[in-house]
């Protein structure tokens, strides 16, 4: 997988509600509810029920964000 096929998945998958596993530094993991509200060239905007969040396609390229199907 590419960036580019990584951003078409992104852009597909905006305005689902979806789950997000998040691999943090120092094994720490996050995991939340949300939607994917606006994608850019180099980020995108997760909205959860109170913040919005940003993260980069590589991100997700690497495997440190996991996006599921919130059903």
């Amino acid at each position: 997988m590419n960036i580019e096929k990584v951003k078409n998945k992104i852009e597909g998958l905006k305005n689902q509600k979806l789950h997000f596993k998040i691999n943090g530094s120092r094994n720490q993991i996050e995991e939340f509810d949300g939607t994917i509200v606006e994608s850019y060239n180099y980020i995108f905007v997760v909205e959860t029920e109170n913040i919005k969040k940003s993260f980069s396609y590589s991100d997700v390229l690497i495997n440190n964000i996991e996006i599921k199907d919130n059903s």
